[in-house]
């Protein structure tokens, strides 16, 4: 990267690290400036050397010494995990527990500084499984030569591994102990019966072909098909590498926070947006009884045929094919009148201000809202915000234990109660 700052690039200096930032990294200050620190923790004094230096007002440092470690540093479980080397993990330097503490600190920070609500409490939950071995679903990069790994922290450059230690077992060694000439990265997933599913990617991310291995290796490989998986009481069925909540504890947690939050009625109309193969949808459905109605939308097709077949039992549970955007979304609300729910889980990016009005807009007596980005929850909180919604709770899940990720669920209703 071409170096558009004071050209400290590579300079090394002592700095005392201030308190967590979005992003993974924390925030201390040098000359004036403000240094973004990784591999560190509050209250730590460290030397630091800096990694990026591209605008005149910040740069990017990597502790590479420990001068005075705070309580919450511990030894890292993974020998690849560090300064300089994979960038996969954010905090393998720190104590679980602290990581949960640090993730409520960011969403709260976000939500006090960009929807303009203080003091919002927030305690981000563990999930059962520990800190390793959760990550269900992971793609990794691979060299000229054909050897896999994960790339270093804001680079192309690869750094090759013999495992991923917050990678599900199998499915790590499905990738890492063997070479893919020609590829330039492999996604790989595991579902609930232990079946792997491989996707050979080229240099542009297009996939090229796409194996399932089951358990016990009796079994030739196969052309991939669907993975099963299970939650909410119901077992579902997604594309072999489709999307769905990479932590196997994830999506039952999940459901129980949107259950709790939109507390549906039988004979209510849920609008699920953002829907993938129907998750959230399917486990309101029963709720609101054959008199009711639920509303999948979800744009990409391979999820959406998903869904059909994961809701094909449930006759108040449909699915709608099409972008969530506010021409559409507009669309939809004109045929589908008022609903009495919205469900909204949408990708890193958010829904945005103007989905997010024209949600508001509609008049449903309860928005759940699923977020694994706390910036982006808290920008469209604001924009609820302007359109007469209040935040009236939200519960965080440590779904990416060891990275600086969180996952959170939000309950907005309308500042002036809808009648029953």
């Amino acid at each position: 990267m071409t170096d558009k700052g004071l050209g400290w690039s590579g300079r090394e200096f002592e700095v005392t690290v201030g308190p967590v930032a979005h992003g993974g990294h924390f925030v201390a200050r040098h000359e004036g400036r403000v240094v973004f620190v990784r591999h560190s923790l509050p209250g730590e004094r460290v030397v630091v050397r800096v990694t990026e230096d591209r605008h005149p007002g910040f740069c990017r440092a990597d502790a590479i010494e420990v001068l005075e470690a705070a309580p919450a540093r511990v030894e890292r479980p993974c020998p690849y995990s560090g300064p300089g080397r994979c960038g996969g993990c954010d905090w393998q330097h720190v104590a679980p527990a602290e990581q949960r503490r640090l993730k409520a600190a960011v969403v709260r920070e976000q939500l006090a500084r960009l929807a303009g609500l203080d003091d919002v409490e927030v305690t981000v939950e563990e999930l059962a499984g520990g800190p390793l071995r959760w990550r269900s679903r992971a793609r990794f990069a691979v060299d000229r030569s054909g050897a896999p790994g994960l790339r270093r922290h804001r680079s192309h450059d690869v750094v090759l591994l013999d495992d991923c230690p917050i990678t599900v077992e199998p499915a790590a060694a499905a990738v890492l102990q063997r070479r893919w000439p020609g590829a330039g990265a492999v996604d790989v997933a595991i579902d609930s019966t232990g079946a792997v599913t491989t996707t050979r990617l080229d240099r542009r991310g297009h996939p090229t072909s796409s194996r399932v291995v089951r358990p016990g290796g009796e079994l030739p490989e196969e052309p991939v098909g669907r993975a099963e998986r299970r939650a909410g009481g119901r077992d579902w069925e997604v594309e072999g590498t489709g999307f769905w909540q990479v932590h196997p504890a994830a999506a039952d947690a999940l459901v129980g926070a949107v259950a709790e939050y939109a507390a549906v009625r039988a004979g209510e109309t849920v609008l699920d947006l953002y829907a993938g193969a129907g998750l959230f949808g399917g486990a309101l459905a029963p709720g609101v009884g054959t008199e009711g109605r639920v509303v999948c939308v979800e744009a990409d097709p391979g999820a959406c045929a998903a869904a059909d077949a994961n809701l094909a039992d449930l006759p108040q549970a449909e699915v709608w094919q099409g972008d969530v955007d506010a021409e559409g979304l507009g669309e939809l609300l004109d045929e589908l009148g008022t609903p009495d729910v919205v469900v909204l889980d949408p990708p890193r990016s958010g829904a945005g201000p103007a989905v997010s009005r024209l949600l508001a807009g509609a008049g449903a007596r309860a928005v759940v809202y699923v977020a694994c980005d706390p910036a982006a929850l808290a920008r469209d909180v604001a924009a609820f915000g302007e359109a007469g919604y209040r935040l009236a709770g939200i519960r965080g899940f440590d779904a990416f234990p060891m990275t600086a990720h969180v996952e959170a669920v939000a309950l907005l209703v309308p500042e002036q109660p809808t009648s029953v």
